[in-house]
């Protein structure tokens, strides 16, 4: 009964959202900056415009695909260096602190000029999937049970074996956590990375319409990237589910 009472309860936020959106658009609470969610759907679904959106959906999201790959790679991959050789976890949390304290918006017409407009969404969606998923891996890789590590030491197990007959197993579910709490990120730093003359995707038609002050497009394109990011989440949420219950 718990899991379809949580899925009837955000069922019944999400109507309650687009209920309210769509009241104080056409109240005009916030003046014509703030369209009705119908209008805004109108935009979204009009025939002139579904070459436009599959276009900028099929570039973000490859690049976000890329990013996550890249980018959560590494970190899982750096994850299990650190646990490993534990000699090396003081050094790669401040190398993995170091690159999340990097300003995307900064980096972002730096790694334009160094890669080219059609790899620079990739980079910086590389840079936002890594700490998430390194973060996550860290605690992951810690997931065996005491008994278990007991048991490979009596049994005079390897270290390397240790890491790769128990940690990992045990650190499934939370690598798949790892990609999802990296996902949204990929694919906001995708988006982001396309506003600094990117040819395509949903981050050029973000700035394309806020200069044009196309309203209805640019919410659009918003609440594109915003789906597009929800997909990556729960796509990985399902996969995670199945690992944990196939490792658990």
């Amino acid at each position: 009964m718990k899991r379809p009472t949580r899925t009837l309860q955000m069922a019944l936020g999400m109507v309650a959202l687009c209920v309210a959106w769509e009241l104080i658009g056409r109240l005009q609470v916030f003046g014509p900056t703030f369209p009705p969610l119908s209008t805004v759907f109108g935009v979204l679904f009009s025939p002139d415009r579904q070459r436009l959106f599959s276009s900028a959906i099929g570039a973000t999201g490859t690049s976000a695909v890329l990013g996550l790959t890249i980018g959560g790679g590494i970190g899982i991959l750096i994850a299990a260096m650190r646990q490993a050789i534990t000699a090396t976890r003081p050094g790669l949390d401040r190398f993995a602190a170091a690159i999340h304290a990097i300003p995307q918006i900064g980096i972002a017409p730096v790694l334009i000029v160094l890669l080219g407009r059609d790899n620079a969404p990739i980079a910086v969606a590389s840079i936002a999937a890594f700490f998430p998923s390194y973060a996550a891996a860290t605690r992951a890789f810690d997931a065996a049970l005491t008994a278990h590590h007991d048991l490979f030491t009596v049994l005079g197990s390897r270290r390397s074996n240790r890491l790769l007959m128990l940690e990992l197993p045990a650190a499934v579910p939370g690598l798949a956590d790892a990609l999802r709490l990296a996902a949204p990120g990929a694919v906001l730093g995708a988006v982001l990375g396309e506003w600094f003359g990117a040819p395509r995707g949903v981050g050029l038609l973000i700035l394309s319409s806020s200069q044009a002050y196309d309203i209805p497009l640019l919410w659009a394109s918003a609440l594109l990237a915003t789906v597009l990011a929800m997909v990556g989440f729960g796509f990985f949420t399902i996969l995670q589910r199945a690992a944990a219950r196939r490792f658990a």
